[in-house]
């Protein structure tokens, strides 16, 4: 009657008479045993030295390992770690445990189970109970994931862990009888297991369910990783998902904080009459963004097709249609490179307004990421990988060209250039080029060296919330032009730690000049530019149905989480990012 595994030779050296060399052929033949029948017994070794020391000192074993039992809390001495040649072993040795559980009739994988607190809600309700004492007349069910385990001959504590945190069972064999041997046999690190009984402080002081019966509710075949060297590769967190939620509680949290920005959002939307309505994600013409999309094809239809870009487009044709406040929060796909922040499927919120500007859209993010900071930290400032972040309104509102005269080593002013003038492009030039700005001998206007000398000059210096106004006409093909600033148009971005996390326009309504920046944009991706894209006839015709002034905004959900998680990279905000194959 060997155990199925486990360190522990509880049966050998049963009188003291027998000695030493009882205790340790004893402690030989559970190795060999082990090895014959393929099973993982940890700790084998150390179960031959317990032996030779029971035998020694004339104690059974399993009094002897009580002596020497650790702390209780202490961490679980044999949890396994989750690589290595053993795997297959652990796994099958799981897996007879559970084969074991059905032949005595038992389900090792349940249907349901009802708890009746959670492990907050038991701090909660027993925070007085006082060291050493029980609540006999409590009646708890609990049910979580067992973390740590420890078997103490008659006494076992089982680390367990549900969605709001641990607690303690309390398993003691006076209680539970014949059924504290099969949890000792059945139960591994990793189970999802239920309890119920009393609540009991222990003198130490750890609150715990002192349990007159346990369930298995679902048997875990592959182990958790090493508590001690914890599970700290990047690739595998972000491959197994699953495992990194069970282990980190902060991966957790991100992703419960996630959860209420976006319902946050929602709420605050809904509040001010904006109505969510839901646009197609196969799109017969991109548009909305400068991007490349993922291509697919419908076979019913024989039609290409791609993933959509934005949602910009079909929102603006419901203002045209009659709504006066519309958003959606939704996938966006783009074909595109991976960064830190960057990834080729992501979230954004676009929200649009009948009878605004673009003003009004300052307003409105304002309004949204300082009141988020204030709902999930309590204050506005926020602290991003070690940098104070002041989001209390209002913020910086400064020109791109304001920006970049201020970063320039000359102090170069493009507002001054004249758009007409036949030598504003090469002056423009040579001024980039003097500040040591990359890639702007192929730039054709002044606008887009303007945007390059932004791009490398001032973005990632922009810290504190700045929203960066009047963008070039030639990068914005959908914004208004601005009604005092020739060759500019009424668009901001918002950065902060030096990253854009908004963008908005007042939205331009003119169908000609919209028909003439799409022509502009499809002779582009005509000569090569993968993220430009054809006329939309489509939304052409809805603009000659007469659009109202209309303010329109976006913001990317996955940077405004990174920064109110403090969150370094964009794939810590995303339960499952895209990842190469391995």
């Amino acid at each position: 009657l060997l155990p199925r595994g486990g360190g522990r030779i509880a049966r050998a050296g049963r009188s003291a008479s027998r000695g030493m060399v009882r205790g340790l052929l004893g402690g030989m033949a559970l190795v060999l045993f082990g090895a014959l029948r393929g099973r993982a017994f940890q700790g084998c070794v150390p179960c031959v030295r317990h032996a030779a020391r029971a035998s020694s000192r004339r104690l059974p074993v399993a009094l002897a390992s009580t002596k020497a039992k650790p702390a209780e809390g202490s961490s679980n001495q044999n949890q396994e770690d989750e690589t290595g040649p053993a795997l297959a072993e652990i796994r099958q040795g799981r897996i007879d445990k559970a084969q074991a559980m059905q032949e005595a009739g038992l389900n090792p994988f349940a249907y349901t189970y009802s708890s009746s607190h959670s492990a907050e809600q038991l701090q909660a309700d027993f925070a007085d109970l006082a060291p050493g004492a029980e609540q006999e007349d409590a009646d708890v069910s609990m049910a979580g994931r067992i973390m740590a385990r420890r078997v103490f001959g008659k006494l076992a504590f089982f680390t367990v862990q549900d969605e709001t945190g641990t607690f303690q069972l309390y398993l003691d064999k006076k209680r539970l009888g014949e059924e504290f041997k099969n949890l000792k046999a059945w139960t591994d690190v990793g189970d999802l297991v239920g309890a119920r009984g009393t609540v009991k402080r222990t003198e130490k002081g750890e609150l715990s369910v002192y349990a007159s019966e346990w369930t298995m509710l679902s048997k875990s075949f592959l182990p958790l990783p090493d508590k001690h060297k914890g599970f700290t590769d990047v690739s595998k967190r972000y491959r197994q998902r699953h495992l990194d939620l069970i282990v980190n509680p902060e991966v957790r949290a991100t992703f419960r904080a996630r959860a209420k920005i976006t319902s946050w959002i929602r709420r605050f939307l809904d509040e001010k009459d904006f109505l969510e309505i839901e646009t197609p994600t196969l799109h017969s013409t991109p548009g909305g963004a400068d991007a490349k999309p993922f291509e697919t094809f419908h076979n019913s239809l024989n039609m290409d097709l791609t993933l959509r870009i934005a949602t910009e487009l079909h929102l603006k044709r419901l203002i045209v249609g009659g709504f006066h406040r519309v958003y959606e929060l939704g996938r966006i796909w783009r074909n595109e490179g991976i960064s830190t922040r960057h990834n080729p499927e992501f979230t954004s919120i676009e929200l649009y307004q009948a009878f605004a500007d673009y003003h009004d859209m300052m307003d409105i993010t304002e309004e949204i990421v300082s009141g988020l900071a204030e709902a999930l930290h309590g204050t506005t400032t926020v602290s991003y990988q070690g940098e104070s972040i002041d989001l209390s309104r209002p913020w910086r509102r400064v020109s791109m060209s304001d920006l970049v005269k201020e970063a320039h080593p000359d102090g170069f002013d493009f507002a001054q250039l004249d758009p007409t003038d036949a030598t504003a492009v090469d002056q423009a030039r040579a001024a980039a080029e003097k500040a040591g700005v990359p890639n702007v001998a192929s730039k054709t206007s002044v606008g887009s060296i303007l945007n390059e000398c932004f791009e490398h000059l001032c973005e990632e210096s922009l810290i504190q919330p700045t929203f960066v106004l009047d963008h070039p006409k030639e990068i914005s093909p959908l914004a208004k032009p601005h009604r005092s600033k020739p060759g500019c148009t009424e668009r901001f971005e918002l950065f902060v730690v030096g990253r854009e996390l908004a963008n908005a326009f007042s939205e331009l309504t003119d169908p000609i000049d919209q028909r003439q920046r799409f022509e502009l944009q499809a002779a582009k991706k005509a000569s090569g530019d993968e993220e430009a894209h054809d006329v939309d006839e489509d939304y052409l015709q809805a603009m000659e149905q007469g659009m109202p002034p209309t303010g329109g905004l976006g913001i990317g959900i996955d940077r405004l989480v990174m920064l109110l998680t403090d969150s370094p990279s964009i794939r810590d905000v995303i339960a499952f990012p895209l990842l190469r194959k391995e």
